[in-house]
């Protein structure tokens, strides 16, 4: 297959050998599980448990809200004692709602658990469904809600699935050993992935530095149509998306736009498992391969954990601590995640727990920049990480702005190569969250305007309809007061040569003798007119 031309990159150390020919182990099951309810991009998860309650393994505890999000599973059974906040696996290390579940040990799946249906009769639609109600995000360390991806041949027609199993990061090899070990299973979850999204074409995409994974993956796709398994260069970072959708389709995806736009969805080699697991398997996403890898690491090797365990567990079980490591990563040294301390837990986004020595992490002192210009010919994106920083050194964000500093991927290509020991992709980030702050100040603003602009209508619709009830009650007794006014005046009789009966006759006699009596007191008043003449 023609592979078309790669723009940047590094080719950082890979240093996977530590990790890359152990097996996949299970990590044994932890006394507490710590589930984040905010484990995906979008809107955080509603729990659906309280404190106190008894679950069971693959029991729902935190509902998807709204149309990006993802709900939360028991990874174990067991009660959960608390939801509460806990430290994210963040830098910041600021705490997040988080479900807390004291595990029993018994694993007890619940008595409602059934063998799904055959997933191969199931229409494209309810492919997503059933990927959306699992938890399933991506796996690569973007956890964007996987069923969200799979509805997009809804918009867009989708061509070509790509499956990135390139896993270009150094010390990570998680992936690797999943297709080395798990292929049969990877290939079924890419046959359904393809048919969910009406794609004509799947294609494997892992570096030549995989030739294990590479020959095991081929073997499961032997005879199966329109699903190649290739070669890519070696190279950092492969493993973005849009590098791969360019060295294999040679077409480019515009700033701002999806993939889906030009035809194309990408997903991780770890995700295409999680989607096979919940269709065919019924499981939820419950536990994830890592890495467990770094100087300071006594025995580095690959783990399958429930989601929720603990770094400090995770590290534990792998012999413990050789020496104070100088950084602790979750996920990759290029991308990954610098956390304060091992008490948070791993998440469904984790790929990888590093533990990295002084001598592995290299930090010399900042030193002025030289203007080589080694990261503008590093970064994948195309940009000039040196005019980005030059203006945020001088905190001009929006100047910054106007150099693409909102396309920038945080590879860390740019920081690699610098001779100059620059943290670049620190200023870069920080200027990307800036901008979100902005954004999420902005959207609050418009949220609130619309909510004032919503109650202004709410009140004059229910002032009219107020204003409407009194006005028909004004009309009503206006109309009950016509009505008697004219009962109470009609005619005698409507004919005048109509003797009267009944109770209009006896009226008409009543009336009658008043006047006599009034006419004889009138006459006896008036003197008599004999009398006036004398």
């Amino acid at each position: 297959m023609k592979l078309f031309g790669f723009r940047g990159g590094v080719h950082p150390e890979a240093l996977k050998q530590h990790t890359a020919d152990h097996p996949i182990s299970t990590l044994p099951l932890p006394a507490a599980l710590y589930l984040p309810l905010q484990q995906h991009v979008g809107e955080p998860a509603e729990p659906e448990v309280s404190p106190g309650d008894y679950v069971y393994k693959g029991q729902l505890l935190a509902r998807s809200q709204g149309q990006i999000s993802a709900p939360v599973h028991a990874p174990s059974s067991g009660t959960v004692v608390a939801i509460d906040e806990f430290p994210a696996p963040h830098p910041s290390g600021l705490p997040v709602k988080t479900v807390i579940l004291e595990t029993d040990g018994k694993d007890h799946w619940s008595p409602a658990w059934t063998t799904p249906t055959d997933p191969w009769s199931l229409r494209p639609e309810e492919i997503a469904r059933e990927v959306g109600l699992a938890g399933v995000v991506g796996m690569g360390g973007a956890t964007f809600p996987s069923a969200v991806k799979l509805g997009q041949s809804l918009q867009y027609p989708i061509h070509n699935l790509i499956i990135n199993g390139s896993e270009c990061e150094p010390y990570l090899s998680c992936d690797d050993r999943l297709m080395r070990e798990r292929a049969p299973q990877l290939i079924d979850g890419i046959r359904l992935t393809a048919h969910a999204l009406q794609a004509k074409q799947a294609t494997v995409a892992i570096e030549d530095n995989k030739p294990e994974a590479f020959a095991a993956m081929s073997a499961a796709a032997k005879g199966i149509n329109q699903l190649n398994v290739i070669r890519v260069p070696s190279r950092y970072p492969m493993g973005w998306d849009k590098q791969l959708i360019r060295i294999i389709t040679g077409r480019e995806v515009p700033v701002g736009a999806r993939s889906a736009s030009i035809g194309v969805c990408v997903h991780n080699v770890g995700t295409v498992y999680a989607i096979q697991q919940a269709l065919c398997a019924g499981t939820p996403l419950l536990s994830r391969v890592i890495t467990v890898a770094g100087g300071a690491i006594a025995k580095p090797q690959n783990l399958e954990v429930p989601v929720g365990t603990l770094v400090s567990e995770v590290i534990k079980y792998c012999g413990g601590l050789n020496e104070e490591p100088a950084r602790l990563v979750m996920g990759g040294p290029m991308m990954g995640q610098i956390v304060p301390h091992t008490g948070v837990p791993l998440v469904k986004g984790s790929s990888g727990v590093l533990a990295l020595t002084a001598r592995e992490v290299d930090d010399g002192p900042e030193r002025p920049c030289i203007r080589c210009r080694r990261c503008v010919e590093a970064c994948p994106v195309g940009l000039m990480p040196v005019e980005m920083a030059a203006r945020l050194r001088a905190d001009d964000i929006d100047g910054a702005v106007d150099y693409g500093v909102q396309d920038c991927i945080g590879c860390s290509c740019c920081s690699y190569v610098c001779p100059a020991k620059i943290p670049l992709v620190q200023y870069f980030n920080y200027a990307r969250g800036v901008l979100d702050c902005r954004q999420t100040a902005t959207r609050k603003a418009q949220q609130t305007r619309e909510m004032a602009l919503a109650r202004q209508q709410r009140l004059a619709s229910q002032q009219a309809a107020r204003d409407a009830r009194k006005a028909a009650k004004t009309e009503d007794k206006a109309k009950n007061n016509t009505k008697n006014n004219i009962k109470n005046t009609r005619p005698a009789s409507k004919n005048p040569d109509r003797p009267a009966s009944g109770d209009d006759a006896g009226t008409q006699h009543k009336g009658a003798a008043a006047n006599i009596i009034a006419t004889d007191s009138r006459v006896t008043d008036i003197p008599l007119q004999s009398e006036q003449l004398s």
